[in-house]
């Protein structure tokens, strides 16, 4: 029982020293690989590495042998769950992620490098470009998250407190600091920011808080309530409505605007947006969103290459918006 143990535990430390110390550009040879084991207290020899190796390659693990004449073996492991390119998406995505704080951001981006080997992960921490991103400084996120995961998968309510920054950067606690109780249901990624988007039962509807504006997120024992219909809350088509995740009245709009806007429309709306031509270079967008200062901050940035067409309530109010910013000048 003890050898099969033993056998068990260097198979285990075999897969480890060629997923950290080899790659398809860097083999490690028989020789050092029994060195390495043999640092780690674990007995091998020629025979029982080959052995292994074959027992690896069995249950598909796939290790490359490089045979020469004269001179030891030398091996590297081809299976990873990613390859470079994907690593340095996965590093870059969080480098450029404002809610990821800067020392948990340096500990993540090592956690992800180390997936592709030491040799690799050497080369993709030198091509790191610093986004000099904002980065928020609230250490508990992780935190909360994990226990919003917690409230959702066991279908339980979660409650927090939840602040705001005033001018001296001093967090200002809403509601009295008294605790937010809300009915999980996903978290959602926007705009550099980490929401948790919640139902609320007294108005049919979805309500959204920055997890990282939240503090001492704790999972109640009360269980969860959920919409009757959740097509109509679902977040893929909510999210194309949403301007900044500021929630309003749902309107049916119809925009015109100029063809060079085409590209940043559909990163906005989707690729499955539904354009059509109109006349003079023109092209119109009829979609739904939820009507907010902050969508009509979106169509001001375009100046007079997209104007809001219909209906006629909302373009009164966008006129309203305007003339509220261009009473302070």
């Amino acid at each position: 029982m003890k050898q099969e143990k033993a056998c068990k535990i260097r198979l285990v430390k075999l897969l480890e020293i060629l997923s950290q110390d080899s790659d398809e550009d860097n083999y490690i040879s028989t020789p050092e690989v029994i060195a390495k084991l043999a640092a780690q207290g674990i007995d091998c020899d020629r025979r029982t590495l080959y052995d292994d190796i074959d027992v690896l390659n069995e249950f598909g693990y796939e290790v490359l042998c490089e045979k020469s004449p004269g001179k030891p073996n030398r091996y590297c492991i081809a299976d990873r769950s990613f390859d470079v390119p994907e690593l340095h998406i996965l590093m870059d995505a969080v480098q450029a992620a404002g809610f990821i704080t800067p020392k948990k951001t340096e500990v993540l981006v090592d956690k992800i490098a180390a997936l592709g080997g030491s040799h690799r992960a050497e080369l993709l921490k030198n091509n790191i470009v610093n986004f000099n991103t904002a980065k928020h400084t609230n250490e508990q996120i992780f935190y909360s998250v994990n226990e919003i995961g917690r409230a959702i998968m066991e279908g339980r309510k979660v409650s927090f407190f939840y602040f705001d920054y005033n001018a001296k950067k001093q967090k200002i606690f809403r509601k009295n600091k008294q605790r937010y109780v809300v009915n999980p249901y996903a978290t959602v990624f926007n705009n550099d920011n980490y929401y948790l988007a919640s139902y609320n039962e007294k108005y049919d509807d979805t309500a959204y808080y920055r997890i990282d504006r939240m503090e001492n997120v704790v999972v109640e024992e009360e269980g969860r309530v959920l919409p009757k219909d959740m097509k109509k809350h679902d977040l893929t088509k909510r999210k194309k409505e949403l301007f900044g995740m500021f929630v309003g009245r749902t309107e049916r709009v119809k925009i015109i605007f100029d063809n060079k806007l085409i590209d940043s429309v559909l990163d906005k709306f989707g690729e499955d947006a539904h354009l059509a031509a109109v006349e003079n270079g023109k092209t119109e967008l009829i979609t739904s969103v939820q009507i907010s200062n902050q969508f009509f901050g979106w169509v001001c940035q375009f100046g007079k290459d997209m104007k809001i067409v219909s209906p006629t309530s909302v373009t009164e109010e966008f006129s309203e918006y305007v003339e509220g910013i261009s009473s302070l000048y």
